[in-house]
C-alpha cells in the first residue's frame, strides 16, 4: 500500500472516534501503543524470532483475536501491565490510557493497522507514515506552533554538518524533528561509514539524547525514532520526560539543536545567586549568567552550557531575544564574549503554524576561554525582508533557504553573490564586527538594512491573501510585543 493511501486510511478513521470526543492527539498516542505491538508481533515470528517478553496477554495476537464483550476492559488492563514491564516497554507506555470507550471501533482500529506488514516497509516508509501522522495531527489540533518547518529544519542541519561518532542533543526535543533531520543528513552523506558495526551501534543508541516536559510528546518521540531505525523495541536512545531547565544533564554534547517552546514567561524563575534562590518561585542554576523567568533567554544559557568545548549549537529564537534589556543584554554580552556567534538567519513569518511570529536562528559554537572575545563577527542573513510566506498557498520551501545555506558554507563568505557590498546593497548577507555590536544601545543585535518595499511599490505587493495574512502577522506581533512589556512592567 503507498505510504499516503495508507496515512488517508489510517487518518481518515479519526473522523468517526472525534464523535466519541477522542481528540487527535489522543487519536495518535493510541496509534503509537497499538503499533508498537504489531510490530514487536511481527518481529517475534520468523525470519526474525526476537523476543521482546511481552506478557501473553498483552500481546498482539491477543488483542486481534478478542471479541468485542471485555475489549475495552483488557486493553486497559494490558496498557497498565505494560506501563510497569521495564525498559523500551514502560517507556513508550509510561502513563498510558485508554480513550477508545467503544469496543467496536477499537477493534476497528486494530485491524485497519493490521491490514499491513509494517516490519517488512523500509525504514523511510514507515517513517513517512509516522511523521506524516503527526503533522496531520498538529495542523488539525492547533498544536502545529510546536512544529518546526521541516525545510527550515533540513536547512540548519546542512549547515551544521553532523558526522558520525558526534553526540547530538535537543533540550525541547517534542517529537524529535531535528533528530530526524540528522539521521536522513547522516544516512545520506555517511551511509557507507555507517555499515560499519561500531559507528551503526553508536548512531543507533547512543548519538541522540532528548528532553522533553511532556510524557505523551517524549512517547511520541520514541516511537518516531524507532520506525526510524533509531533504538529497538529492547534498547532506546535516551529520551529523558523532565524539565531541562531544571534537570540539567551533567552530560555535554557536541552539537545542541532546538526550538524552545514559543512564549517568553515561566512559572519559575532561574537564578545564579544562592541567597536568591532560597525564594520562593526560584531554582538555582549557577551555570547561568544572570537571573530571569524569561524561558527563551533562559534556554540560551542552558544551551551554552551544555556545549563540549568546541561544540556547535543552532538556536531558533524569537526577536525579543535580540533587542530586550536587562537579563537579554546581559546574556547578549556573555554569548559575544564566551561563544564564537558567527551567523545569525532572520526569518519571516508565516512559516509556523502560530501568528505573528518572527524568528531567527542563532548559529555559534564553544570555543576555548580567552581575553579576547570569542566572537570577532556576526554575519546575518535577512530573509525577511520582502519575504512572503503562507503555510497553504506559499509555503517555506526548502530550495528557499539554498542560498543562505550556499553564503554559510562559503570559504570567503564576503565574495558570494548574496553579501552586501557597497555596489550590492540589496544583498541579504552582511556582517558586522565585534565593535560595532558591542557599541549597539543595549547590545541590540535586531539588524535589518534593506528597504522594505511595504505599499509604496504596487508592483512589489503579494498575492492579496498573502498581503492579508502579512497583516494578520503584524497584529498579533504586536500584541504580543505588549503583553511582554505589560508582564515585564509587573513588579515580582
Amino acid at each position: 500500500m503507498k505510504t499516503n493511501d495508507l496515512v488517508s486510511k489510517i487518518w481518515s478513521f479519526c473522523d468517526t472516534l472525534r464523535d466519541d470526543g477522542v481528540s487527535y492527539g489522543d487519536y495518535l498516542e493510541q496509534i503509537t501503543y497499538l503499533l508498537f505491538l504489531k510490530m514487536a508481533d511481527e518481529y517475534s515470528k520468523p525470519p526474525f524470532n526476537r523476543d521482546f517478553n511481552i506478557p501473553p496477554n498483552c500481546n498482539w495476537s491477543f488483542l486481534l483475536d478478542h471479541e468485542y464483550e471485555g475489549l475495552i476492559l483488557d486493553y486497559i488492563n494490558i496498557l497498565n501491565t505494560l506501563s510497569n514491564s521495564g525498559k523500551m516497554l514502560s517507556k513508550i507506555f509510561d502513563g498510558a490510557q485508554n480513550k477508545i470507550h467503544d469496543p467496536y471501533k477499537l477493534k476497528k482500529l486494530i485491524e485497519l493497522l493490521n491490514e499491513d506488514n509494517w516490519v517488512s516497509e523500509s525504514v523511510d516508509i514507515k517513517g513517512d507514515i509516522y511523521e506524516s501522522l503527526l503533522q496531520k495531527s498538529a495542523e488539525s489540533s492547533g498544536a502545529g506552533q510546536y512544529f518546526t518547518p521541516r525545510p527550515l529544519i533540513k536547512a540548519i542541519i546542512e549547515c551544521i554538518e553532523p558526522a558520525p561518532l558526534e553526540t547530538i542533543s535537543d533540550p525541547t526535543c517534542g517529537t524529535g524533528g531535528f533528530f530526524l533531520g540528522v539521521i536522513e543528513f547522516l544516512n545520506t552523506k555517511y551511509s557507507s561509514e555507517l555499515k560499519k558495526k561500531a559507528k551503526k551501534d553508536f548512531l543507533q543508541f547512543k548519538t541522540f539524547h532528548g528532553y522533553d516536559i511532556v510524557p505523551s510528546t517524549a512517547r511520541l518521540c520514541l516511537m518516531n525514532l524507532f520506525l526510524h531505525g533509531i533504538g529497538d523495541l529492547k534498547e532506546t536512545p535516551e529520551i529523558n520526560v523532565v524539565d531541562s531547565l531544571m534537570n540539567p544533564s551533567k552530560e555535554k554534547f557536541k552539537i545542541v539543536l532546538a526550538n524552545p517552546p514559543f512564549g517568553k514567561s515561566s512559572t519559575y524563575t532561574i537564578t545564579n545567586e544562592k541567597k536568591l534562590a532560597k525564594q520562593e518561585g526560584f531554582i538555582l542554576r549557577e551555570d547561568f549568567w544572570t537571573t530571569t523567568s524569561n524561558k527563551q533567554l533562559c534556554f540560551v544559557q542552558h544551551i551554552v552550557n551544555m556545549l563540549e568545548e568546541d561544540g556547535r549549537a543552532a538556536i531558533v529564537i524569537p526577536d525579543n531575544v535580540l533587542f530586550e534589556g536587562g537579563a537579554g543584554e546581559i546574556i547578549r554580552k556573555k554569548i559575544l564574549e564566551e561563544t564564537n556567534l558567527h551567523t545569525i538567519l532572520r526569518l519571516p513569518t508565516g512559516i509556523f503554524y502560530a501568528n505573528g511570529v518572527k524568528v531567527n536562528v542563532l548559529f555559534l559554537e564553544k570555543i576555548k576561554k580567552t581575553k579576547k572575545p570569542s566572537t570577532e563577527r556576526i554575519w546575518f542573513y535577512d530573509y525577511r525582508t520582502n519575504i512572503h510566506h503562507t503555510l497553504k498557498k506559499h509555503p517555506l520551501q526548502f530550495e528557499n533557504l539554498l542560498p543562505f545555506i550556499e553564503c554559510y558554507n562559503a570559504i570567503e563568505r564576503d565574495k558570494t553573490l548574496h553579501a552586501w557590498k557597497q555596489n550590492n546593497k540589496n544583498g541579504r548577507f552582511r556582517s558586522y564586527s565585534y565593535d560595532e555590536l558591542i557599541a549597539r544601545d543595549k547590545i541590540n543585535l535586531d539588524i535589518t538594512w534593506l528597504k522594505d518595499e511595504g505599499v509604496e511599490d504596487l508592483d512589489s505587493l503579494p498575492e492579496p491573501e498573502i498581503f492579508a495574512q502579512e497583516i494578520i502577522d503584524s497584529l498579533e506581533s504586536t500584541l504580543n510585543s505588549f503583553r511582554e512589556v505589560v508582564k515585564g512592567l509587573a513588579k515580582p
